[in-house]
């Protein structure tokens, strides 16, 4: 019996959209002022980080959060639409994996507002089943259980399921959900930080994805 189309989840910012210049952009704008701020390389170690999270990391005092946060949002929200756009070759990627059949889902540390603002800037939100984010009530990568959430609500097991990422948050959240982890070297983290994580495949650039998953489906990979 023919096996049924596999799942395709995806992170958003760094491996669907091309924002971590326009993230950095944000942070440096939250700190600006502040007296201390993370350096870029500090931030992208933790980007995949629910974004409370990561500046509650940075700031030296619990109560600063919540300003940070706000500083950060207000110039997102402002800039969305100018600085967010999908890498070159992504849109044709998600448009031909949903007409071969493949359930698609993304699963980010976004806030689910954000999350689809920008899927449907850009033109994707159309094609996703599942959006799972930082406010969907599960607990954030590196565990498991959006990528789980994700899977489920694409009536797929995680077995039937591949998850691509850019960051170690995303290899080892796809690991311990037992779906096949894809490490995508075009966004923020190095190969070197990638392979820390262990993901089961690596890929170069967003035009490696399509044949990845036909093997994947053949039972290949």
């Amino acid at each position: 019996m023919a096996r049924r189309p596999i799942a395709v989840l995806f992170d958003l910012d760094g491996t669907l959209l091309d924002t971590v210049p326009f993230i950095l952009t944000s942070v440096r704008h939250a700190f600006e002022g502040y007296g201390t701020a993370p350096t870029d390389a500090e931030w992208i170690e933790g980007i995949g980080t629910p974004l409370r999270d990561q500046l509650a990391q940075f700031a030296r005092r619990a109560e600063d959060v919540e300003p940070l946060f706000q500083r950060y949002r207000t110039f997102w929200l402002e800039h969305h639409d100018r600085y967010t756009r999908p890498f070159d070759g992504a849109s044709d990627l998600v448009r031909s994996l949903h007409a071969a059949g493949h359930p698609l889902g993304v699963v980010t540390a976004k806030i689910e507002v954000g999350a689809h603002r920008s899927l449907r800037h850009v033109g994707l939100d159309r094609y996703m089943g599942a959006v799972i984010a930082a406010d969907s009530g599960v607990p954030a990568k590196p565990a498991p259980d959006g990528v789980w959430l994700a899977a489920r609500r694409l009536d797929r097991t995680p077995e039937e399921t591949l998850f691509v990422g850019d960051s170690p948050h995303d290899v080892a959240a796809g690991n311990a959900a037992g779906v096949v982890s894809v490490a995508a070297l075009w966004g923020a983290c190095t190969r070197a930080q990638l392979s820390a994580a262990s993901p089961r495949h690596y890929v170069d650039s967003v035009r490696e994805l399509s044949p990845l998953v036909a093997r994947i489906q053949a039972g290949e990979g």
